[in-house]
């Protein structure tokens, strides 16, 4: 369950093929770093599919997912000094995030419970001064905690999502994926915002509970999928998927109180 190691090169170093493509225009360079780094893909799609239930295809994705990784070769600047598997995996959460919203992939009856969820969440919140619990979630909703669960089941991805935009956006440059990264491109200005943002995000996770802590943590920083979290806590996936939604409920919330604006999908 580690993390997703890239492929061996066996024509020489990443060093090496970094200074052909960089400096030569090698184009067998360029595709040798592009296969070298296709399990980022491969891995990139099959965690974020884990949280999409079956809205979104397999091998679209992987092809978005591809174009990014070729945008991050292309766009890359070993000189900068960075990781560039950190680099191109945003690129690549990037470029699956623009073909989901493409394919405008959540039913809209989907987008609806997701929506009355929050605002009902939200103004739980407020009424009680702390985070509801579920079956007082469920009672401002007037559904059963069975009917909830099966609610944060349906929108979980959706609300995974805009959650991964946020890591991943461009439009705001809020280089933050994953949080220890960065990008080899950054201003200082962005860099001031990357870590504001950071900032408010470690905030919003410190009042988590612990296990809501841990599967933030395994999910979007050891990047593991809802199954193998399910593995590593003995809990089912359903479960775990349950839990994840009800933690992005509980980011979101915490997120835009502090002025960072999320968006469903």
């Amino acid at each position: 369950m580690a993390k997703t190691a890239v492929r061996e090169n066996p024509t020489g170093s990443k060093r090496a093929m970094w200074n052909a493509y960089v400096q030569e225009g090698d184009p067998q360079a360029r595709e040798e770093l592009i296969l070298a780094h296709l399990p980022l893909v491969k891995a990139t799609v099959l965690r974020m599919v884990s949280s999409l239930a079956s809205h979104a295809e397999v091998d679209d994705l992987e092809s978005a997912g591809l174009f990014g990784l070729i945008d991050a070769v292309e766009k890359f600047n070993p000189s900068m000094g960075k990781d560039f598997a950190a680099y191109a995996s945003f690129r690549i959460r990037g470029a699956i995030l623009d073909e989901l919203r493409a394919l405008d992939w959540v039913p809209r009856s989907v987008r609806d419970k997701a929506r009355k969820l929050e605002t009902a969440y939200v103004q739980a919140e407020q009424a009680l001064g702390r985070p509801p619990t579920d079956e007082e979630l469920a009672k401002a909703l007037d559904m059963s905690q069975a009917q909830l669960q099966t609610v944060m089941g349906e929108v979980s991805g959706l609300l995974c999502l805009s959650l991964e935009e946020l890591l991943t956006s461009e439009e705001e440059n809020l280089y933050i994926a994953p949080i220890s990264a960065g990008s080899s491109t950054e201003s200082p200005s962005e860099t001031a915002v990357w870590t504001e943002v950071r900032q408010l995000l470690v905030d919003a996770i410190d009042v988590l509970s612990d296990q809501e802590r841990t599967v933030v943590t395994l999910y979007y920083y050891e990047e593991l999928t809802l199954k193998e979290i399910g593995q590593v806590l003995s809990i089912s996936e359903s479960r775990v998927c349950q839990i994840h939604a009800r933690t992005l409920l509980r980011l979101r919330s915490g997120l835009n109180q502090r002025g960072v604006e999320t968006r469903q999908g």
